[in-house]
């Protein structure tokens, strides 16, 4: 039997980490399958319960030098952790430091020169190093190596070098030659670098986090029982609680407005910059901002189960599903360190065995290339950056669901676009009622709005919509069924009726010159024809309009200035209607009376030539055509859970210029990646050239590792900053 279980592991700041927890538990026998979120330093692991248990993974774990917890318990823990747990990194780093300051500051004293001391060893014979800065500098490797050495020795139990066996070679490498200085400043800077990646790992993690502030913890709902009003966590709000919310808060939970109105600031969640006016029978949703009004809602979904709680489930999970430049990092560095090792080994040795020169000047020059060679600055490059883009564009309104479909979105070459809830509003309004053959209106309605009663479909809706308007009630169907893509069928009074598109009129039969005529005089007016008819005739038609969002256009020629080739249309409805939108719109084609497979040929087609194809559509009858295409968006998605679930970037608000910016924000995010990794890489290169000609030292190699790990972590935040 199949479990899954994650865990805290501690120490898990690098995808170096990964790695080793990769051959530590990844060998276990019954482990099935590893996920790793480094910025938040879980690991889930699903296992065999009848070959491994959790106890062994545990144990596994702590054999690499790190620490695992399982999640719930470190949640549970986190108010109760020691100071120790909390500070030791720091007091040890800080310790280190003093001790290191100490060494040269007792060495300066004795030997009168602060340059005697800080290049002591480099050339100088008989240079003798005073007992009492020996001992302040081995005092400054055992503090900087303390949170190190187990790990490395890790590393060499298993015969994996990693970078923190690499350290702690070149800190032992010139102790043994003498140079106790370098020695101590390796070791502390080390530390430091360790330290402040950890505490950029953590900013990282702390922007995801953020989304959980949105959501205020407590709500006031009235009692049912006495009507007093009680404020309780909203973990303990019953569905269907009526809940009070006053002007300036933030709104507990999802639910419908039932008295009262006021403006909602939505941009936490959407990212809209105007607020919306909500009144009764309006959704809102939780972690959203109430504006200058009071009102009661009604809770219609568990504090587990709103709009924020998904969208803040998708982000964490997003960090699991790996871009392609984070697996390409990660299969490169398992390679890179053992050749770096070797590259270091070759310096100390073939010089001297081969030409006859000192030991002791290419010893060190290949423990110098020892610490340029960690490959930290490398591998926290790109996660860190990943991690920054999907929280920034969280907190834009784009929900993407892994860093793989972030590094798509600026890869695109094509776009295709359901019609219907993306390049129009999605709340078609039924213009006309054409009565044929002695019925009436009322009666094209009244059966109309019975055959969609059962019905989501956005034309089904606008049809009921306009039967109440006329106070018109549905009579009860009977035998109803779906005749997909195309309409609807059932029995009424005995008799049976249909409802659906033109092509599902013609198949039906009874459709005389005279209705032709009109359907098509209608449908190249930019109206969707909805045909109502028996077994003998065609009843009536209703005809059905969609407005065009405003800001499609623009929409339309943003995207094609990004870059995007070709635009096209993919819709079910008429051609008339299909040729009306996509004129407006702008795009570039259009294909029309699609049935859902259809959009699915279409999407092959355009990845037959365009290889990279996104498809944006509502998440639900696009779903087929979005998994095809790979890269699957769905628009206004808030509050929508098929459309989160269904897609692979939801845009939570209906703003189709979001997709615009998800495209650039994605470029920016593949430049910074490219950056990252260019630079560090061409610093280690321009280091090995330094060491082969003696130019470098230990702790000017150590800084510039430090350095570069620096550089490329703020690099990655800059993102976190994106709007």
């Amino acid at each position: 039997m199949s479990n899954k279980i994650s865990y805290k592991v501690r120490g898990l700041d690098c995808a170096e980490e990964v790695a080793v927890l990769k051959r530590a538990v990844g060998d276990l026998d019954g482990v099935e399958n590893l996920d790793f979120d480094v910025i938040n330093g879980r690991m889930s692991v699903t296992y065999d319960s009848a070959s491994t248990n959790s106890d062994a993974i545990v144990d596994a774990v702590n054999s690499s030098g790190m620490e695992a917890v399982p999640w719930e318990e470190a949640k549970g823990r986190e108010g109760e952790e020691t100071f120790w747990r909390r500070h030791g990194r720091l007091i040890m780093t800080v310790a280190s430091g003093v001790l290191l300051a100490c060494g040269v500051i007792s060495h300066w004293w004795i030997h009168g020169s602060l340059l005697d001391a800080l290049l002591s060893g480099h050339g100088k014979e008989g240079h003798v190093f005073p007992r009492i800065s020996i001992l302040f500098y081995v005092g400054s490797i055992v503090t900087g190596a303390w949170y190190v050495a187990p790990r490395a020795l890790a590393a060499a139990r298993r015969l994996r070098p990693d970078m923190h066996l690499l350290m702690i070679v070149a800190v032992i490498g010139a102790a043994v030659i003498g140079e106790w200085f370098e020695a101590g400043t390796v070791a502390f800077l080390f530390s430091l670098s360790l330290m402040l990646e950890q505490w950029s790992v953590s900013r990282a993690r702390n922007a995801i986090s953020s989304l959980l502030d949105l959501s205020p913890v407590k709500a006031r709902h009235i009692c049912p029982t006495d009507g007093d009003i009680e404020e309780k966590p909203v973990e303990d709000v019953p569905v269907g609680a009526t809940v009070i919310v006053r002007p300036g808060e933030k709104i507990p939970l999802d639910g419908e407005v039932v008295e009262g109105s006021s403006s909602i600031n939505q941009a936490p969640i959407t990212g809209e910059s105007a607020p919306v006016k909500k009144g009764t029978g309006d959704e809102v949703f939780a972690g959203t901002i109430n504006g200058e009004g009071a009102f009661k809602f009604r809770a219609t979904k568990a504090a587990a189960d709103t709009t924020l709680a998904r969208i803040i489930h998708m982000v964490e999970e997003a960090q699991s599903r790996r871009a392609a430049s984070e697996q390409w990092i990660e299969k490169f560095a398992r390679y890179y360190t053992p050749a770096m090792m070797a590259l270091a080994l070759a310096f100390a040795v073939f010089p001297p065995l081969i030409f006859s020169l000192p030991w002791s000047i290419w010893l060190y020059r290949g423990l110098v290339i020892l610490v340029i060679a960690c490959p930290c600055a490398l591998v926290i490059s790109t996660p860190v950056s990943v991690v920054s883009g999907l929280a920034a564009a969280a907190r834009n309104g784009v929900l993407i669901k892994g860093g793989i479909f972030l590094e798509k979105a600026g890869l695109l070459r094509c776009l295709a676009m359901d019609k219907t809830g993306t390049l129009t509003l999605g709340h078609p309004e039924v213009q006309e009622v054409i009565p044929f053959d002695d019925h009436t209106e009322q009666e094209i309605l009244q059966r109309a709005a019975a055959l969609e009663a059962n019905s989501e479909h956005p034309m089904a809706r606008a049809v009921l919509r306009k039967a109440e308007d006329e106070g018109i009630y549905p009579e009860s169907a009977t035998d109803f069924q779906a005749v997909k893509g195309k309409g609807a069928q059932a029995v009424l009074d005995g008799r049976n009726f249909w409802i659906g598109s033109h092509r599902l009129m013609e198949e039906q039969g009874g459709e005389s010159r005279e209705i032709h005529e009109k359907v098509e005089q209608l449908e190249d007016a930019g109206h969707t024809v909805v045909a109502l008819g028996n077994d003998q005739h065609v009843c009536g038609l209703l005809t059905v309009a969609d407005p065009l969002r405003d800001d499609a256009r623009t929409a339309m020629e943003t995207l094609k200035a990004s870059g995007i080739e070709k635009l096209m249309m993919v819709t079910g409805d008429n051609e008339g209607t299909a040729r009306a939108v996509a004129r407006a719109a702008g795009v570039d084609e259009y294909r029309s009376e699609l049935l859902p497979e259809d959009k699915v040929t279409e999407v092959e087609k355009l990845i037959a030539e365009y290889e990279s194809v996104g498809m944006i559509g509502d998440g639900v009858n696009d779903a087929p055509a979005m998994a095809t295409s790979g890269f699957g968006v769905a628009m206004g998605a808030m509050g929508t859970d098929v459309a989160i679930e269904t897609a692979d970037v939801a845009l939570m608000s209906d703003e189709l210029p979001k997709l615009t910016w998800l495209i650039n924000h994605s470029r920016r995010t593949l430049r910074t990646i490219k950056q990252n990794v260019i630079f560090a890489l061409g610093l280690k290169a321009v280091f090995i050239i330094l060491a082969f000609f003696g130019l470098a030292t230990l702790w000017m190699a150590i800084a510039a590792d430090m350095g570069a790990s620096l550089v490329v972590i703020f690099n990655g935040l800059r993102l976190l900053r994106q709007s």
